[in-house]
C-alpha cells in the first residue's frame, strides 16, 4: 500500500463509493448532505474524463439521485443490485421485494427491542443500523444472521460500516464495476475505485486484475493506495477537474 495519491490521467475512469468516501458518515444515512461544491467537483471531474465516472454505493439508484439533485450520474446501486448506463438505461430497477416481507415484520420487531437501532427498508433490501447504538451489535448480528438464513440460499448478510444488511446472492460492487467496464464511455480505460468499506472489497478486485488502481479511505480496507478521510479525497478529486484536456 502506498499512502502518496496516484497520479491523476485522462485516460481513467473512475469509480466512487459514497458515504465514507465522499462525504463523512452521519449518524443516520438520512441525514446525509451532499454539497454544491462536491456536485460541482464530481461534473468536472466527469467532464475531463469524458463522462467515465460512476457512483457504486450500498444506497439505492433514487436515494443517490436525491442525494446529488440535479446531477443524474452512472450508478450502482444497492451493491449491484441495480445499475444505471451512461446512457441512462436502468438495470435491475427498485421494486419492492415481497419475499423479503417475513424480514421486514422480524426487523421492524428487532429494531423496536433496541432503542437507537435505525431499520432502512430499501426495497430490495433491507438494512439495520447501529451506529447510535453499538453495544446492540451483537444481538443485531445474531437476529440479522437467523432472519437472512430462513430466507434460504438466494439472500444473504452484507456487512457495512455499524449496519448489517439483507440482500439477494450473486450482487456485488465488483460485478457492477465488471459491467461498466465492458461499456462506453468506460471501456478501454484504466479503471480506478476509490472506497472505504468491506462491501469495496470486491471492486478492488476487480479493477487490480483489470490493471486499474484500487484506494482505500479510513482503516476498515487496505487498497493499493490509501487516503485518510473524505476530505483528502475530495483534494485529490480537484486535482483531477483541474486536468489540462489537451494533456498539455
Amino acid at each position: 500500500m502506498q499512502t502518496s495519491a496516484p497520479v491523476p490521467s485522462l485516460d481513467w475512469c473512475l469509480f466512487l463509493d459514497v458515504d465514507g468516501t465522499l462525504i463523512d458518515f452521519t449518524d443516520t444515512p438520512f441525514d446525509s448532505h451532499v454539497s454544491e461544491e462536491l456536485k460541482s467537483r464530481l461534473l468536472r471531474v466527469a467532464a475531463r474524463l469524458d463522462g467515465a465516472l460512476a457512483l457504486v454505493s450500498g444506497r439505492s439508484i433514487s436515494r443517490l439521485d436525491l442525494l446529488f439533485s440535479p446531477l443524474q450520474l452512472p450508478s450502482a446501486g444497492l451493491h449491484g443490485v441495480e445499475r444505471r448506463k451512461a446512457t441512462g438505461a436502468l438495470h435491475g430497477a427498485s421494486f419492492t421485494d415481497s419475499q423479503l416481507d417475513h424480514a421486514r415484520t422480524a426487523l421492524t420487531a428487532l429494531v423496536a427491542a433496541n432503542p437507537g437501532t435505525l431499520l432502512e427498508d430499501k426495497g430490495r433490501t433491507i438494512a439495520v443500523h447501529y451506529r447510535l447504538a453499538p453495544h446492540a451489535e451483537p444481538q443485531v448480528r445474531d437476529a440479522v444472521t437467523a432472519i437472512a438464513a430462513a430466507l434460504g440460499t438466494q439472500y444473504h448478510v452484507q456487512g457495512g460500516s455499524m449496519m448489517l444488511e439483507i440482500k439477494p446472492q450473486g450482487f456485488t460492487k465488483g460485478g457492477a464495476i465488471g459491467a461498466f467496464m465492458q461499456e462506453p464511455p468506460f471501456s478501454g480505460r484504466t479503471p480506478v475505485f476509490v472506497g472505504d468499506d468491506l462491501t469495496d472489497l470486491d471492486g478492488f478486485r476487480v479493477v487490480e486484475a483489470l490493471g486499474g488502481v484500487s484506494i482505500g479511505v479510513g482503516d476498515r480496507v487496505q487498497g493499493q493506495y490509501h487516503f485518510d478521510d473524505p476530505a483528502a479525497v475530495n483534494r485529490w478529486l480537484e486535482g483531477i477537474a483541474a486536468l489540462d484536456p489537451r494533456g498539455e
